[in-house]
């Protein structure tokens, strides 16, 4: 089975539909597919709800898709940085579903591990916790949070081998994993495309079992902000 695509539009092709829910991997602008998702604001799909972390910048990321109005809601953990996202979800265009970021990332590895959901103390006593089954454990508040299950899984690797076995490098390595996994289709774009056996087995972060589609490409090496430290 050839999982290798000439370009995003084509390894999207039959996978979108209005409505639908994708998990897309990235933090910040770190590891985000962006070529995925300049395909996805393309064709067009819209009532979109996502699972991220965050939704880019203004111009750049699932930002794009915030521009185009395409996404009718996010499910994520931090917002700033977007001036287009605040104005729709002030304005109620947008639907935000706020997770913590562990509870984020649980949520999308219990999904595609096959588990219905679990039990967190992170947000028992907060907005978190509000309209969700609860449990005490050991004389302890736990939250009831369900696995994450998406229609598309979009994510953005270093290498990948014809087969779909996917490696990270470094901090991009991230959400971009239970991201990964946790969809009914995952494509991925990477950086470099290598045969089968080029890759040390103990170095592969997401086997090659979860991607279904594999394209590669040039990527934007955008830097968020930078520390400065006066001198003493």
């Amino acid at each position: 089975m050839n999982k290798v695509y000439v370009n995003a539009g084509f390894a999207l092709k039959h996978l979108l539909f209005d409505g639908m829910f994708i998990a897309a991997g990235g933090f910040g602008l770190c590891g985000i597919p962006e070529l995925l998702i300049d395909a996805i604001r393309e064709a067009g799909a819209k009532d979109l709800t996502i699972a991220s972390n965050n939704c880019g910048v203004d111009d750049f990321g699932l930002g794009v898709l915030l521009k185009t109005k395409q996404i009718r809601k996010m499910i994520s953990s931090y917002v700033g940085e977007n001036a287009e996202f605040m104005r729709q979800y002030l304005s109620g265009e947008l639907e935000l579903e706020f997770n913590p970021q562990g509870t984020l990332a649980e949520r999308m590895r219990a999904g595609g591990a096959g588990i219905a959901g679990f039990y967190t103390k992170t947000g028992a006593g907060t907005v978190v916790a509000e309209g969700k089954e609860q449990k005490i454990f050991n004389g302890e508040i736990y939250v009831l949070e369900t696995g994450i299950v998406a229609d598309l899984s979009i994510v953005k690797a270093w290498k990948a081998d014809t087969s779909g076995n996917l490696v990270f490098r470094k901090t991009a390595r991230n959400f971009n994993p239970p991201a990964a996994t946790c969809g009914k289709i995952c494509v991925a774009e990477v950086e470099e495309i290598v045969p089968i056996g080029s890759l040390d087995p103990d170095q592969i972060h997401v086997p090659g079992i979860y991607v279904h589609r594999l394209i590669q490409g040039q990527h934007e090496k955008r830097i968020e902000q930078r520390t400065v430290r006066a001198a003493a």
